[in-house]
């Protein structure tokens, strides 16, 4: 629940406790902004905040489903200088991730790592009910793909934020959020299933 920022204090809790983490970011945006209207904590900043306070490890940082609008004609560097791999939602279109969290499975390794979950990756088709909707992006099958294809990882948490049940009167968002949270769940370590 809530926006991204939430997703900021998560992490500083985790890396006090078990040092820079791994993330598995799903997002039509990236989430390192600088500042919004004079504010440098909003929605769009949290992974800027969590670099600048080393709680990250950025060589294990993958961003999936990015896409959409920016000001910037390279909104993406800021990631890559920092070491991210940034998947955009057009390499992942009409195809299975599997393949795709194979690589990412070996690049996690067996150190802690968080899964964050925006809403948005997902395209308003499935998932309209976001306050940033984007169009052309990942569908249900992708996310269950990107989820399931965690386990065995040594998660130490995980979040899917920016539901906004307001904007969607079919419910399908809060459903699927649900499930997605529930898949995650699943993934955890120690979960046992069938």
């Amino acid at each position: 629940g809530g926006d991204h920022t939430i997703t900021y204090p998560i992490l500083q809790a985790l890396a006090a406790k078990h040092g820079p983490v791994g993330l598995v970011h799903v997002d039509a945006h990236t989430d390192t902004g600088d500042m919004a209207l004079g504010e440098k904590i909003y929605h769009g900043s949290p992974f800027r905040r969590c670099v600048e306070e080393g709680l990250l490890d950025c060589s294990r940082v993958v961003q999936i489903g990015i896409r959409g609008s920016s000001y910037d004609p390279d909104p993406h560097k800021y990631c890559r200088e920092q070491g991210f791999r940034v998947i955009p939602a057009e390499e992942c279109w009409m195809k299975s991730l599997k393949p795709l969290m194979r690589e990412v499975r070996a690049q996690m390794g067996d150190k802690p790592m968080y899964i964050s979950f925006d809403i948005d990756g997902l395209d308003p088709a499935y998932a309209p009910g976001t306050g940033t909707p984007e169009i052309a992006g990942l569908t249900p099958a992708q996310a269950l793909e990107i989820i399931r294809g965690c386990k065995g990882l040594n998660i130490v948490g995980c979040d899917l934020v920016e539901v906004a049940p307001m904007y969607d009167v079919s419910g399908n968002t809060a459903l699927l959020g649900a499930n997605l949270l529930f898949e995650m769940l699943c993934v955890l370590p120690g979960v046992k299933t069938l």
